[in-house]
């Protein structure tokens, strides 16, 4: 690996065996697009739901040879669609499993990496149900129980779930600007990257010391796949189709 290593995140890809369109956007990703990186980094959602690493299918286990394929360093962050992957889906993809925020430096800059729904802080009683799910006894318990139990409760969550938003504004499902500036600060970083929200974009962040900062969103992947590189000092986005 060269000393300025080329750097891919992805995002939101919300896979599941009834969008296959969504397995071919991954797989021509990973089989033309992904070569180009030395490091790949998943920021979370990368399924629509994951219920524990011992339920194998067919469909996970397409996606995870595409991701065991990679050559380069593999890591994989939790969403809020699949904080159930575990270390037996990291070994089966040869990667390593992020802890939120992840820090790194590169190119003289601090980044800071999330998927982004702990920055959503307006949307309280999704917050609460975060703070359940994401407490390891919990998923001691819910993991405990058969697969038919677990994917009828996360079936209950989801249609919960989809009826609380058609009363929520997109401002309260959106990340609290008080939120990201105090990440900002605590991590002191450079750039902030994350995904979750949906909403793409860059947007700049006034650091101390006349310090400009960036906020970079991921897309989720729909008729078109994303990811962002860096590359050469800078970053940038990419669209494509297969």
């Amino acid at each position: 690996m060269s000393n300025s290593p080329v750097i891919h995140f992805i995002s939101d890809l919300h896979l599941s065996e009834d969008q296959p369109h969504l397995l071919n956007l991954l797989t021509h990703y990973m089989t033309n697009l992904a070569p180009q990186s030395n490091q790949l980094f998943v920021l979370g959602d990368l399924f629509e739901l994951w219920i524990g690493d011992d339920h194998q299918t067919e469909f996970n286990q397409q996606v995870i040879q595409l991701f065991a394929d990679y050559q380069g360093d593999l890591f994989v962050g939790h969403g809020n669609r699949d904080f159930l992957l575990g270390q037996t889906f990291a070994n089966s993809v040869a990667g390593q499993l992020l802890p939120e925020p992840y820090h790194f430096n590169w190119q003289g800059k601090k980044i800071c990496l999330m998927h982004g729904d702990s920055l959503c802080t307006d949307d309280i009683a999704y917050q609460q149900l975060r703070t359940m799910v994401r407490n390891p006894e919990w998923q001691r318990q819910f993991l405990s129980q058969s697969v038919e139990q677990r994917l009828a409760f996360a079936a209950n969550v989801q249609a919960q779930s989809k009826s609380e938003q058609q009363d929520k504004t997109a401002e309260i499902m959106d990340v609290n600007q008080d939120a990201v500036t105090d990440t900002f600060k605590t991590s002191q970083c450079d750039w902030l990257i994350h995904g979750h929200t949906h909403r793409p974009d860059s947007h700049s962040i006034k650091l101390a010391e006349n310090n400009t900062g960036w906020r970079v969103v991921l897309s989720d992947w729909n008729d078109k796949g994303q990811y962002l590189e860096l590359k050469e000092g800078q970053f940038q986005s990419h669209y494509f189709t297969c």
